[in-house]
């Protein structure tokens, strides 16, 4: 794994752990911090990991945009920021890994929305989420635009219109995280979830990934079509073609992929 400034990445057998490092800045996003986590994630995403972590080093997750740096730019500089951070978060869904969210103390804003841009989100007891620009002068449209996809309308607008914290149990009661633990089981929930979701091939997994957020927002007559020419198409995998054999045959898969 590459050396960063803003990032401590490690790789533990399969796993990458991607950890945002500016707890002085509560993992506020600046460009140079958003730079770094594109090229960490494409960089695991070109390995042979089968699963990606997200976290944050300090008392917080992360606090969204670093408004120091979005306060010296002008008009195309804004926009070049929020492109960045956009073609992160499409990289994380892009990636043939799993990537999960360990999501500790606050997620709000751009935070809020690594968490929900990740596949799967467990988080701590003592977590909590906002869409704080509903209550300030810069509205979190970006932001919204991954949580409205897990949690629904109404429950989006009270989100961004209010700019309230919601606690871990709200979030998942919403759907905007899988699981909520105590602050001391949150690394072993991590890796449970994170080998379940790993298992079997890795090839028919990443593309499996893949076609589900290609289909998940369109009408139900394209998502069918996608997905039909894709399972088809998956049936040919040598990961497809040894698990069915290992039914049939009554006997343990063993995974090539």
């Amino acid at each position: 794994m590459g050396e960063y400034e803003h990032l401590l990445v490690k790789r533990d057998g399969d796993t990458v752990t991607i950890t945002m490092n500016r707890a002085a800045r509560r993992n506020s996003l600046s460009a140079d911090h958003l730079g770094e986590l594109l090229a960490a994630f494409r960089e695991a995403g070109e390995s042979d990991a089968t699963g990606i972590v997200l976290a944050g080093a300090g008392p917080v997750f992360s606090a969204g945009h670093d408004f120091g740096d979005v306060a010296s730019r002008d008009l195309m500089g804004v926009r070049e920021l929020l492109t960045l951070c956009t073609t992160l978060m499409r990289t994380m869904e892009s990636v043939p890994q799993v990537v999960l969210a360990r999501v500790h103390g606050l997620a709000t804003a751009a935070g809020c929305q690594l968490v929900a841009s990740c596949d799967l989100a467990v988080a701590a007891e003592s977590a909590g989420f906002a869409l704080p620009g509903g209550k300030g002068g810069w509205f979190c449209h970006t932001p919204a635009v991954p949580v409205a996809r897990a949690i629904g309308r109404k429950r989006l607008m009270e989100l961004a219109l209010t700019g309230d914290v919601i606690d871990a149990a709200t979030a998942l009661d919403w759907g905007l995280v899988n699981r909520v633990v105590p602050d001391d089981s949150l690394d072993e929930a991590v890796a449970d979830l994170l080998a379940r979701a790993t298992r079997g091939s890795r090839a028919s997994k990443a593309m499996g990934k893949q076609t589900l957020y290609a289909q998940l927002d369109r009408p139900e007559a394209d998502a069918y079509a996608i997905a039909v020419e894709v399972m088809a198409s998956a049936s040919q995998l040598p990961g497809a073609r040894e698990g069915m054999a290992a039914f049939l045959e009554k006997r343990k898969p063993e995974w090539t992929d």
